[in-house]
């Protein structure tokens, strides 16, 4: 049997739970991203290619291809190949059995149901059947990973997740716009009010004590406001380098649509 064809847009790391789980399943994958990604845990994320040439997560390679014939042929190798097309202008030269929105934008840009065979939308700005044949809830809490045929997901509320009681005040953002560079890196131990890096001149702090789980890549324009890193409270560093739990419950929903979606097993 042919191995189906996936089409994910976003790499990022809720994105790279749901690839990593269809590569895994038999899936051959191309990563569809714009040409900076914005990824504030890059350890665990796809995206990372863009920047790096290549990133191993979890036991899957990603490799970036800047033109789409070779990331076309690359399908074929044993790795996952990742292209700049924030416009999704391959899905007229390929023929998905998937195509994944992970983006995790919170509106829909341009999706729509003709795209794939079967399309697939994470979190708020879809609605199925209108512009795609299955969505899935993306807000943690109880309904976690529900699927929905017919509906959406829930509206982002704007609310980081809560982290040993935690939720905004982990969360580091940009204090100016202008270009980013970096003093500190994902897993260092950091303290309240410890200088991470400098925006637009002015210093970035750590909001809190913890761990630096995530950080924008110093490649990114940031604009006041924005958010650019990531303290992890508990302190687990081994965790910067690996795939979140509401990563995988992500993954796991879009194996389960896409198989209900297109029949099941077959033996």
């Amino acid at each position: 049997m042919r191995a189906p064809l996936a089409i994910v847009r976003g790499g990022g790391d809720l994105a790279t739970g749901t690839i990593n789980r269809l590569f895994k399943s038999g899936f051959k994958i191309m990563v569809l991203e714009i040409a900076c990604p914005t990824v504030i845990r890059r350890t665990v994320s796809g995206a990372t290619a863009i920047f790096d040439g290549e990133i191993e997560v979890e036991g899957v390679r990603y490799v970036y291809y800047q033109d789409v014939h070779d990331a076309i042929a690359a399908l074929d190798q044993n790795h996952v190949p990742v292209l700049v097309d924030p416009d999704m202008e391959i899905m007229t030269q390929v023929e998905a059995d998937l195509f994944v929105d992970a983006t995790i934008a919170k509106r829909n840009m341009g999706v729509h149901a003709a795209l794939a065979k079967h399309v697939i939308g994470l979190g708020p700005g879809f609605a199925a059947p209108e512009n795609c044949h299955a969505v899935i809830e993306t807000s943690r809490g109880h309904n976690l990973g529900v699927i929905f045929y017919s509906g959406s997901a829930k509206a982002n509320t704007g609310v980081p997740g809560v982290i040993m009681g935690f939720s905004e005040e982990r969360i580091v953002r940009a204090p100016e716009d202008g270009a980013f560079s970096a003093v500190r890196k994902i897993g260092d131990s950091v303290k309240k009010g410890e200088i991470l890096g400098y925006a637009g001149g002015k210093a970035v702090t750590a909001p809190l004590d913890g761990v630096l789980r995530g950080l924008i890549h110093e490649q990114c324009v940031v604009h006041t406001g924005m958010k650019i890193g990531d303290v992890d409270p508990r302190g687990n560093v081994e965790a910067c380098w690996s795939i979140s739990d509401k990563a995988r419950a992500l993954g796991g929903s879009v194996l389960e649509a896409y198989l209900h979606l297109s029949g099941g097993l077959r033996v």
